[in-house]
């Protein structure tokens, strides 16, 4: 099952005061991002955040699940959906504790001889 368009506008409408959070389509799915920090995907209609020790502890009961078969698990958000506060706190602290992202290498160019 694909993600709906509207979920994805839903989730991103969600979350507050985190600068702007956008989506990406990636392998058929969403990647959700706050500047160039991937933070969460959105798979199969249901938000997927990166699993960090502080979202832990915030969440206390966590449900945990692959975004898609073959991935590592993340916590699957899915009760709180409706909890704009709650959700936009546990963004701000999983972008806390992930690591910025790595500079993308240039390409190398080939030698044409």
């Amino acid at each position: 099952m694909a993600t709906d368009q509207s979920f994805v506008d839903f989730v991103i409408d969600q979350i507050e005061n985190e600068g702007e959070i956008t989506s990406r389509k990636m392998f058929g799915e969403y990647g959700i991002f706050s500047g160039k920090k991937i933070f969460g995907l959105i798979c199969d209609n249901k938000l997927f955040i990166k699993p960090t020790e502080s979202g832990r502890a915030f969440i206390k009961d966590v449900v945990e699940a692959p975004p898609y078969p073959g991935a590592k698990n993340s916590f699957l958000i899915e009760d709180k959906l409706d909890d704009r506060v709650w959700l936009s706190e546990l963004v701000r602290i999983t972008l806390n504790e992930l690591p910025e992202p790595k500079p993308k290498k240039p390409k190398s160019k080939k030698n044409k001889n």
